[in-house]
């Protein structure tokens, strides 16, 4: 055989392979859709009827992609402070691509004066790189808040959206809604299947705010606004007065890149990476939210582009907040 054929059956048998691949994934998906929307129809969620009030809330952005004035370290990862009247909560841990340590976060909160003592509870809202501390860490399906260990946590409660663990810790898995502190509550997993990605479990935080609503906190929202917005309104019988975090609309660019290709726009959504989220799906979910009446929007970068940030911004000229690192958001 000549090196010619040689070269075109190697040629072949990859093209094969690829399209099996492919193919495979197509078929993973379809039944994982299918499959989630299932779940949907058939979770019987009851209202939070004890879940209580804060007079205040402060949610803290200690990773991101954006900045503020300071000392700060942005990545495209996601991690907040959660402060109500009677908790002080973590909401995921970032990405730290090259796991240092100290990392992104812990520099970030160390610039700021938060401290590891002062957390009450660490909730994560999905297993994804991110959002755990990196991708070492969601191989081994746990978090860090740095790169190579795992810091004492103490006594402080997790809540996690699928089995996870800790050194020390006890992480709870969530599956429907649970009460955390008074007047904060998680909404519970919802499942949504990702192109390459796969199955995936993500849980949002709900405030009630006392004299005003309902202010969701939201990791990347995979789940989709849709269902996010049906749980709230499900759940309580009180007004949606914001919602706040990561809804993943990489319409016309993304934060990594890959060989000069936006790879969020084709990796990380509910669809497959040849129909990317186009500009009017990112319209039709702020008809929803409009819908909402919302008194505070505000859409983290860390997985949205400039130009979807730009649209959510123009839709609700007195409620949108910027996402930051050290800038907070007061209720």
């Amino acid at each position: 055989m000549s090196i010619a054929s040689i070269l075109i059956a190697t040629i072949l048998v990859g093209a094969a392979l690829l399209a099996i691949g492919m193919l495979a994934l197509v078929v993973r998906f379809h039944l994982g859709r299918w499959r989630a929307e299932r779940h949907w129809a058939e979770a019987r969620v009851e209202p939070l009827a004890d879940l209580g009030t804060t007079t205040r809330l402060e949610v803290l952005p200690l990773s991101d992609w954006h900045v503020g004035d300071g000392d700060f370290d942005g990545e495209a990862g996601v991690a907040y402070l959660v402060r109500t009247d009677s908790a002080t909560v973590l909401f995921d841990l970032g990405l730290n691509e090259r796991q240092a340590d100290p990392s992104p976060l812990l520099r970030n909160m160390q610039t700021l004066g938060v401290t590891q003592d002062e957390l009450d509870a660490v909730v994560i809202s999905h297993m994804h790189p991110d959002h755990v501390g990196g991708m070492p860490w969601s191989r081994r399906r746990t978090f860090s808040l740095t790169g190579g260990r795992q810091p004492s946590l103490g006594t402080t409660a997790a809540y996690v959206p699928e089995p996870m663990t800790y050194p020390g810790l006890q992480p709870r898995t969530v599956e429907g809604p649970v009460r955390i502190a008074e007047g904060l509550a998680s909404i519970g997993a919802i499942s949504a299947q990702l192109f390459f990605f796969g199955w995936t479990r993500e849980q949002a935080l709900a405030v009630h705010v006392e004299g005003k609503g309902i202010v969701l906190i939201v990791g990347c929202g995979h789940q989709t606004v849709s269902k996010v917005v049906a749980r709230a309104r499900t759940l309580f019988d009180a007004p949606i007065h914001g919602i706040i975090g990561g809804l993943h609309y990489p319409v016309t660019d993304g934060r990594f890149r890959a060989l000069g290709i936006p790879v969020q726009r084709f990796v990380g959504t509910g669809k497959p990476p040849w129909r990317p989220v186009t500009v009017g799906e990112v319209e039709q979910d702020i008809d929803l939210l409009r819908s909402c009446e919302p008194k505070v929007v505000a859409l983290s970068p860390h997985d949205s582009c400039d130009a979807s940030i730009a649209q959510f911004r123009d839709a609700f000229p007195t409620a949108y907040r910027d996402v930051r690192v050290g800038e907070s958001i007061l209720i």
